[in-house]
């Protein structure tokens, strides 16, 4: 019989290995004995799983449900059930989860603890499966440290004495097989910590779906078949390529009409559609990751590898990126490695000490978001992070990752004071571990993901960040340009008759253009926060405001680098985005704003079908200035190439003062020129100054320079081609 030891231990939830007593298992003389806590059981029964019959009835040890018996005339282990009345009425038929043996093999554990294994979620979490016949959920979870882990569910009215699991100690990893668990089961992990402490119950780190908060359970869920990235989508995400992304945060792109989400079967029948119109080649969603408070809009996610119950189950999101595909568009996915939330049912001292998170807080806290940094340098966690990455990117097909918050992950005193962080082995203040993590990040993505692209959102002159790793740098694809962001924001947002003191904000950008694959960034962050909208930034009256926005518009289009808006922008919306609430879709049918959205349209038409404009976007000999120093007259104008003899020529009147007569140099060979896109026009709201459709013919000046004579409207930008 089992110890009274053993079973306080049992019914105390401390039992340090619950299937060295639980199941079947001989004793010293080889008799059988079949023991089951069931707390909330009547009555248990042995029944042989073959021929039906009752063996033994199993005897009440414990009022808590600790229940056995020996079983008579057995010797050898056989398949059985057990048949439970229960105190609160009703029976069930079950399969006993501690008659199974070992479930992960040992050498995929050995790989995962050796940080040979970059895909944990292909055994770590929940895994609907059938063993010997039965079907049920294997659960597994990695937390060396705790003294004891349960799986808690409805299939166990949450109850963490019913599944305590089976610590795996090559891997510090804890599994369980629980029969007739199933798919849409919620669950939770109960752990005992490392100092003997009951932990606030954790959703599954490696979940592939999770409850509608305010609920915080995980969900058994089958993720999505792999699925290897089109072809076409792969040629369409290259350097040489057009790349124009429309970034949506879906919990605010379009409501419902009784406010609430559209799920993502929604916003395929509608945002797809919408972008493709508008010309855009790409969508970049915010964090659709799991995450508990809306207004950190995803970027605090607790659930790297579930899409957000807020919009519906993993397959939505397929149909979703299968209806962008569809319509020639790319989806890219805000993915966020550098940190997490505190909450109790997240990562936070998950096993009772900093198992995912830097100790020392001067390593592993965000003064600026009161979040914890990820330990870069534990092997587990580079493992969770990375697969990840390669969930999102194998399981549901999408073109790319945009990496949130780099420049935080690579220094070590990032926003800290001196003498509040640490330094790392060589005394320096790079996070050595976090570069180390990227690379194999996009080395890994580079092999196993043909195609795929990943972004860096990184705001420092950190070298190489899209460069390869083989030269040093970080691998990543592109890199956002910031510095060109808020350069040419300050300069816009100057009342023009100050700005001939302001030029160099925007021809600066031009001197480190190329020295990285950048992508210019008019994103979420520039339009909230007190920062005020796109259109909000124009100095002058309305005229003037809507007229700088489309002038600004045409600059960063005709900018070299790859393009990115936010969604309101697009059609100019007045005030800051609001993320509990949808776009003011109703100015559509006010002309101004209307204006502003056809001009994007006829933007992306252009940058799409000009490989002057695109070809070369991450080259020098993409680009050359035509008129960079008349800051006078705020005039500025170059030329885009492709390399195979195209041209396009773009020309900036950043003043409300026309100016008759311009004389803009021009490269030599096209004889005569026409206006492509002239931002003045009335058919975007302007004034409908500019040059006519006719061609524009060249004239010599003296020193042998082609040239142009031209109106440049106000506040305008003319794009001009060869006639």
């Amino acid at each position: 019989m089992l110890a009274e030891a053993d079973i306080a231990a049992l019914v105390g939830a401390r039992h340090p290995d619950p299937f060295a007593v639980l199941g079947m298992h001989p004793d010293a003389s080889g008799a059988l004995w079949v023991r089951a806590l069931l707390p909330g059981a009547l009555r248990v029964e042995l029944l042989d799983a073959a021929k039906g019959g009752v063996v033994v009835e199993l005897v009440q040890r414990h009022a808590e449900g600790c229940f056995e018996a020996r079983v008579p005339r057995r010797r050898k282990r056989f398949d059985y059930r057990l048949r439970i009345a229960w105190q609160a009425g009703g029976e069930s038929l079950l399969a006993d989860p501690y008659a199974f043996g070992a479930l992960i093999p040992d050498d995929t554990l050995e790989a995962y603890a050796e940080g040979r294994h970059l895909r944990p979620d292909e055994f770590l979490g929940a895994h609907p499966m059938v063993i010997d016949g039965i079907e049920g959920v294997r659960f597994a979870l990695w937390a060396p440290n705790a003294r004891r882990v349960s799986v808690v569910g409805a299939f166990n009215q949450w109850d963490g004495r019913r599944h305590p699991m089976r610590l795996r100690h090559v891997a510090g990893v804890w599994e369980i097989f629980v029969p007739h668990a199933a798919v849409g089961d919620l669950y939770k992990y109960e752990l005992l910590g490392a100092e003997g402490t009951l932990l606030p119950a954790k959703a599954d780190p490696c979940a592939f779906a999770a409850e509608l908060r305010p609920g915080t359970a995980s969900r058994v869920a089958l993720p999505p078949e792999r699925r290897a990235l089109p072809a076409e989508r792969a040629a369409a995400n290259r350097r040489d390529a057009p790349i124009a992304v429309y970034e949506v945060h879906a919990g605010s792109w379009r409501r419902r009409a009784d406010g609430g989400f559209c799920d993502w079967h929604e916003l395929a029948a509608t945002l797809p559609a919408y972008a493709a119109d508008l010309g855009f080649t790409h969508i970049e969603l915010l964090p659709v990751s799991e995450h508990p408070f809306d207004g950190s809009w995803g970027y605090q996610p607790v659930g790297l590898y579930a899409p957000s119950a807020r919009f519906g189950d993993p397959a939505g999101f397929v149909a979703f990126v299968d209806a962008c595909h569809a319509l020639g568009l790319g989806v890219i996915v805000d993915w966020v490695p550098a940190h997490f939330p505190n909450d109790g049912h997240g990562l936070a001292r998950f096993d009772g000490t900093a198992l995912y998170e830097y100790a020392d807080p001067r390593e592993g806290f965000h003064r600026d978001w009161n979040t914890l940094i990820p330990n870069f340098g534990r092997t587990e966690v580079r493992a969770h992070l990375v697969g990840s990455a390669l969930h999102w990117l194998e399981h549901y097909g999408i073109d790319g990752l945009r990496v949130d918050a780099v420049a935080s992950m690579l220094y070590r005193d990032y926003s800290r004071p001196p003498g509040e962080w640490v330094p790392n082995v060589h005394g320096g203040r790079e996070n050595l571990e976090a570069i180390a993590l990227l690379r194999t990040l996009n080395e890994v993505v580079g092999s196993d993901c043909p195609g795929a692209i990943t972004i860096a959102e990184e705001s420092t002159a950190f070298p190489g960040v899209s460069a390869p790793t083989s030269a040093g740098g970080l691998g990543f694809h592109y890199k956002w340009n910031m510095g060109w962001m808020n350069d040419t924001l300050r300069y816009i947002g100057e009342d023009p008759v100050h700005r001939r003191w302001h030029h160099d904000r925007l021809t600066f950008g031009l001197v480190y253009a190329f020295s990285e694959n950048y992508l210019l960034p008019i994103s979420h962050d520039e339009v909230v926060h007190g920062k005020r909208s796109l259109l909000g930034k124009m100095p002058g009256d309305d005229w003037q405001r809507f007229a700088n926005l489309r002038c600004y518009l045409g600059f960063q289009w005709g900018h070299p680098g790859k393009k990115l808006l936010f969604m309101g922008q697009e059609f100019g919306q007045p005030h800051e985005w609001r993320h509990d609430e949808a776009l003011p879709w109703h100015l559509i049918d006010d002309e101004r704003h209307a204006g502003v959205q056809r001009w994007v349209r006829d933007l992306n038409r252009l940058y799409r079908e000009r490989t002057a404009l695109h070809r070369l976007d991450c080259e020098a000999a993409g680009f050359s200035w035509l008129v960079m120093d008349d800051r006078d007259q705020s005039v500025l104008a170059f030329a885009r190439f492709d390399g195979a003899g195209n041209v396009v020529v773009v020309a900036c009147n950043c003043t409300p003062v026309p100016r008759h007569g311009y004389r803009l140099p021009v490269p030599a060979g096209p004889g005569a020129w026409r206006e492509a896109l002239n931002s003045d026009s009335r058919h975007y709201g302007g004034s409908d100054l500019g040059n006519g459709a006719g061609p524009l013919c060249v004239d010599t000046e003296s020193e042998g320079r082609a040239a142009l004579t031209l109106t440049l409207p106000p506040l305008a930008t003319l794009l001009l081609v060869p006639a």
